[in-house]
């Protein structure tokens, strides 16, 4: 560790794309408020030379090694030399390939990147992808029966982002601002296969958003009535009151991040189904 503490070196070794490693890591790490992991990310990594050139930085900024390698000389490797200069290395699949093995009986195929295999699922991503980009912020509403997922809400409440996170998991979805004087889509109306989802924030986290957006902008003139304390409350209680109309699943997202809505979402989508099964 550093001196100071306020931060340590981090080594992601991946023979793949690393997404793995990024995510555990970053999920770990968040739980350190007082240090902060510089991110040293390696993917693709499948020969002996890629590694000589990942064990050279891990000497020059030696900290916390993780991998995802398959390759068991690479394994060996990148071990050895961790203990040679006494930092910490851990591979994140290997305990739970072992707990799979014992379980199941029989051995990995030893593929690399196998979960990236372009297969139904990977082609369904793809489409639904697709879909939620043609379908963004109201567009094409003719299409929304198609849709798994409808997300709706006024301004800067994350419809976009979550749609794209959502599709990326392979839920089509698309979604609908709601603005006050302005006629909802009478498709939205009349849904009936996709769940639609109403997200809401409170007006005080809306209007430092709207704020930030409009600094970002440079166009903090002529959009007093977007950050106006009355407008925004107007707008919040018009999406609330639609909401009740239409029973749409409401959901608050004032302290939620793109990932723990779509987590959300996901959930209610799942309830739902689950529902009309029995």
């Amino acid at each position: 560790m550093p001196t100071d503490g306020s931060y340590f070196h981090l080594h992601l070794v991946s023979d793949s794309t690393g997404e793995t490693l990024i995510t555990v890591s970053r999920a770990v790490a968040a739980q350190y408020a007082n240090v902060s992991p510089v991110e040293h990310v390696y993917p693709l990594v499948r020969s002996q030379k890629q590694l000589d050139r990942v064990l050279t930085e891990i000497e020059e900024a030696p900290g916390i090694v993780l991998f995802t390698l398959l390759e068991k000389d690479l394994v060996g490797r990148l071990e050895a030399k961790c203990e040679e200069i006494n930092i910490p290395s851990l591979s994140i699949i290997g305990p739970v390939m072992q707990l799979f093995q014992a379980y199941l009986g029989s051995s990995t195929t030893g593929r690399v990147g196998a979960q990236h295999t372009l297969n139904a699922e990977y082609f369904k991503r793809i489409d639904a992808l697709n879909y939620s980009m043609i379908h963004d912020d109201g567009q094409h509403v003719e299409g929304l029966e198609d849709a798994d997922v409808v997300l709706v809400g006024v301004s800067r409440t994350s419809k976009t982002p979550t749609s794209i996170y959502l599709a990326n998991r392979g839920i089509r979805t698309a979604n609908v601002p709601l603005v006050p004087g302005i006629a909802i889509p009478h498709q939205l109306e009349t849904l009936t296969k996709p769940l639609v989802v109403s997200l809401h924030a409170t007006p005080e986290r809306l209007i430092q958003v709207r704020q930030n957006r409009l600094l970002s902008m440079g166009a903090t003139v002529g959009n007093e009535d977007y950050i106006d304390r009355q407008s925004v409350n107007d707008e919040v209680s018009f999406a609330r009151r639609l909401s009740a109309k239409y029973g749409w699943a409401l959901l608050e997202v004032t302290r939620r991040s793109i990932e723990e809505t779509a987590a959300a979402v996901m959930k209610l989508l799942a309830d739902r189904q689950r529902q009309r099964q029995e």
